[in-house]
């Protein structure tokens, strides 16, 4: 064994084995004290990236528990870890990719060398110990139908401009345009993969679901996914829902779902405020309902629109679609439990949420052409 690796494995011997802080300092000591160890450390972590993703992670998944377990100087290090792995990785699809791109900029090393070396060793505990998740197998490689790119470009703009504005009915109007246009996606892309050669299959994807209020947002997001024909299974302890669907669909749901969390966070600012000025305290229950309410009345008008697409010649295309999804879900997740809403017990807070949702009534409009 060099002295170099020599080095590394005391440091990890002493440090990722053990949760102590004296193991800690140990292991950073030794690795401070030889920069030529400092390659074979890189090297290591990138072993323990590759191993991360063949217990199902991705780079998201992975950003996304290094910030809620650790702090952004480990952030950095994770992401120019993956940058580093994804240079010797096989091709993974299109969404991996989208995942490389979306990771945040690592910070130029500043800290002295056992500080470094302490992060880099608390980064590496955390990897060594992701328990295995669900596979995600890459995305569907049936390609787009035609027109599929300006469609999401024109959802995205409508959603854009929800988000923007202050006033709630506008925002509510454009989004449930937004909605319109992605059930009408949606069923084009139905269309055109029950006249392809080969069947397209459902595939999978994990979107965060971050606290505070993690449970409401779990709400919000299954009913999102419900309306756009996809399925979401909630993995608490890690902070991530998997929403399971057909490609198109699942764009729909990530699109959708970030914009009404952003929208709902408005409103809750917005109903807080006047509570506040009518000399009403408000509080952590208070928002807890106010999102509850938002999630379930969004989701019936989510429905109410993406049923406005559906003529009775589509039911048997969509149906076959649904047991699809269904059989995925069940071979990715044979085992799930239901789970009761935790703290709504805010009238207040489940009136003004179901407001906000209701505001401005989605009205059946006539099918696009």
């Amino acid at each position: 064994m060099t002295s170099t690796a020599s080095t590394v494995e005391r440091a990890f011997r002493a440090a990722l084995y053990d949760d102590t802080d004296t193991g800690l300092d140990t292991g950073a000591s030794l690795l401070a004290a030889d920069p030529a160890a400092d390659a074979e450390l890189a090297r290591r972590g990138e072993e323990f990236t590759a191993a991360a993703w063949q217990r199902g992670w991705q780079p998201a998944d992975v950003v996304r528990l290094v910030r809620r377990e650790l702090d952004e100087t480990h952030v950095g290090l994770a992401a120019a870890l993956i940058r580093a792995q994804a240079g010797r990785d096989r091709p993974r699809g299109r969404r991996w990719a989208a995942q490389l791109e979306a990771l945040p900029e690592g910070r130029a090393r500043g800290a002295d060398r056992f500080s470094h070396a302490t992060a880099v060793l608390e980064l590496y505990r955390l990897l060594l110990r992701l328990p295995a998740l669900e596979p995600l197998d890459d995305e569907s490689r049936r390609a787009p139908g035609p027109g599929a790119s300006r469609m999401l470009t024109r959802i995205r703009a409508l959603l854009a401009k929800a988000e923007a504005t202050g006033y709630p009915e506008e925002a509510e109007a454009l989004s449930a345009k937004a909605q319109e246009l992605m059930a009408r996606h949606s069923v084009d892309e139905a269309l055109l993969a029950a006249g392809a050669p080969e069947p397209d299959t459902p595939g999978a994807c994990r979107i965060g679901v971050e606290p505070p209020y993690e449970q409401a947002k779990a709400v919000l997001l299954d009913a999102v996914a419900t309306a756009n024909h996809c399925r979401a299974v909630w993995n608490e302890p890690l902070g991530f829902s998997t929403v399971v669907g057909f490609e198109a669909d699942l764009e729909a749901v990530e699109l959708l779902h970030t914009s009404l969390l952003v929208q709902a966070t408005h409103a809750m600012a917005r109903a807080e405020a006047t509570q506040r000025a009518g000399g009403r305290k408000r509080t952590k229950t208070f928002r807890q309902s106010f999102l509850a309410a938002y999630a379930h009345r969004v989701g019936d008008r989510l429905a109410a629109v993406a049923e406005t697409q559906v003529t009775r010649d589509l039911l048997p295309v969509l149906a076959t679609r649904e047991v699809a999804v269904t059989g995925r879900l069940e071979r990715m997740f044979p085992e799930t439990t239901t789970t009761r809403m935790r703290g709504v017990s805010d009238a207040a807070g489940w009136t003004e949420g179901t407001a906000a949702a209701d505001r401005a009534q989605v009205e059946r409009r006539h099918r696009l052409p």
